[in-house]
């Protein structure tokens, strides 16, 4: 059996205002054309199919065609998708059980009552059933019905709570398990530091989010969502597949792919990259104006000039754009002013925490966990 393993479509994306829906059809006909060519028997999506909630009309017909043309490309094909952070849930899941009648798995919702179970798909093959369990994005509050809260009635984390639900679940070992999710899981041994994040992630303030990857062991490979960067978490076959498509200037650069698992029986599991080459590349060019001017380029690009002198800002710009049709940004690495050769670096991004705590002052450490999951909820709103 084998299956593709995407995840972060994130249709509707606008890269610093510049609208990647051409961008998107090219990579997602890209994909098609796997599905038509490999033909696997199933294709999962990991969570954050849009980036907004209420995604643009044009996101929702791009998906319309990708999903359609899919269907013909691989029409044996189970096809497996759960809602993100990013995803409204109660519209991913809109016909749900219609929708599987075609093959087609739309898990937008999780379990939240004591009677509902992680959703199972399951799929036979020469060596017998494999098991795809689908658990779309999870806030503990989403869940405390069935996983309860603490001894001051407050939700559990959402590594406490993870684990609490998946307890619940009979799985069989001797059968091939697969888990979809769409979660930080931290790697035993790991740090939330020690994970390099996306700039076109949300971050929870704290990292109240981390998931111990230990949840994981019962399964034979986990497709995971969530972190844009391709990664592996403590094992060759617990995997995020990263986006499909450069999201943001910190992914300049990175290789993106389908992962292509194919598995034999129990204990047998390979996987391929399957390569993405996009439209246009997001690339960081820096040096002098001079330079820089030489290597023009249709891809979307950020400049960092590293001239040691003025430069005429409108000029600058223009001769930029004009080189750089798909110019993202211009940036200085040193500015020396004439008058007084001051260095002037990036100021750090405010922290919406360290500036509330600042203004508010001597919070406790229960006010600090409170205004915490304030401003976390605030954010995944937001987006």
């Amino acid at each position: 059996m084998t299956f593709f393993h995407l995840s972060d479509l994130h249709l509707g994306l606008k890269l610093i205002n510049h609208d990647l829906l051409e961008d998107q059809k090219y990579i997602l006909e890209k994909i098609i054309n796997y599905a038509k060519e490999h033909k696997p028997d199933a294709i999962i999506i990991a969570g954050d199919i849009y980036d907004k909630a209420i995604p643009p009309v044009e996101a929702v017909d791009l998906f319309d065609y990708f999903i359609r043309k899919l269907t013909a490309a691989a029409p044996d094909a189970e096809i497996m998708l759960i809602s993100g952070n990013h995803d409204s849930a109660p519209r991913v899941n809109i016909f749900r059980n219609i929708l599987e009648r075609q093959k087609i798995h739309m898990i937008g919702t999780p379990p939240v009552i004591p009677e509902d179970h992680i959703e199972k798909v399951t799929i036979e093959d020469s060596f017998g059933p494999v098991n795809f369990y689908l658990l779309p994005f999870v806030k503990p509050s989403m869940i405390k019905n069935i996983t309860g809260t603490d001894k001051n009635g407050l939700n559990l984390s959402y590594n406490d709570s993870l684990h609490k639900l998946l307890e619940r679940e009979q799985i069989n070992a001797e059968e091939r398990n697969i888990f979809v999710s769409h979660q930080f899981y931290l790697p035993q041994g790991k740090s939330p530091e020690e994970i390099e994040r996306m700039d076109s992630e949300i971050h929870t303030v704290g990292n109240i989010d981390q998931v111990n990857a230990d949840l994981l062991e019962p399964f034979d490979y986990a497709a995971l969502g969530h972190i844009h960067k391709p990664m592996k978490v403590g094992s060759e076959f617990y995997r995020y597949s990263g986006t499909p498509l450069a999201c943001s200037v910190s992914e300049a650069g990175q290789e993106k792919g389908i992962i292509k698992v194919t598995l034999g029986q129990k204990g047998d599991i390979r996987t391929e990259i399957l390569p993405l080459e996009p439209l246009r590349q997001v690339r960081v060019i820096r040096g002098a104006l001079s330079e820089v001017l030489t290597r023009s380029s249709d891809d979307y690009v950020t400049v960092i000039l590293e001239d040691k002198v003025d430069l005429d800002v409108f000029d600058v710009q223009d001769r930029l754009r004009n080189a750089f049709p798909n110019l993202l940004e211009i940036r200085r690495e040193t500015l020396r002013k004439a008058d007084y050769k001051n260095r002037f670096e990036p100021e750090r991004a405010l922290d919406p925490f360290e500036l509330c705590n600042s203004f508010l002052k001597d919070l406790d450490e229960e006010e600090q966990a409170l205004l915490k999951d304030v401003i976390n909820s605030i954010q995944e709103r937001t987006f």
